[in-house]
């Protein structure tokens, strides 16, 4: 499979509303090679305001690690998957990273395995 060192990398906030259907988004984002790698930080309390009210909710929080080209297709997908009305979907660049670990998310996502 070839490596696009052009792409760059990134990682991608998202919660959801338990572990087992972060762990569902997860596990479908990385089979399609969407995401190289998703972990799933369970125990997150978030705060926030949802039509006119402050919500506080358990969460669980997603961070997934894809590049630039797929970053589209993974939205969209996630966006389908998620039970939210409005999922959170934040792509964070990544600046300074292992270059090794980076080659590996760019061979792992996209490709044809």
């Amino acid at each position: 499979m070839s490596t696009d060192r052009s792409a760059r990398v990134l990682t991608v906030l998202s919660t959801a509303p338990s572990a087992e259907i972060a762990d569902r988004i997860a596990t479908t984002l990385v089979e399609e090679r969407l995401a190289a790698c998703v972990n799933v930080l369970d125990g997150l309390t978030s705060v926030y305001r949802w039509e006119g009210q402050v919500e506080r909710d358990a969460e669980v929080l997603m961070l997934l690690k894809t590049t630039t080209e797929a970053l589209e297709r993974l939205r969209l997908r996630l966006v389908e998957l998620h039970p939210y009305a409005v999922p959170e979907v934040l792509a964070l660049e990544v600046s300074n990273g292992h270059l090794p670990y980076l080659e590996w998310v760019r061979s792992e996502v996209g490709g044809d395995g």
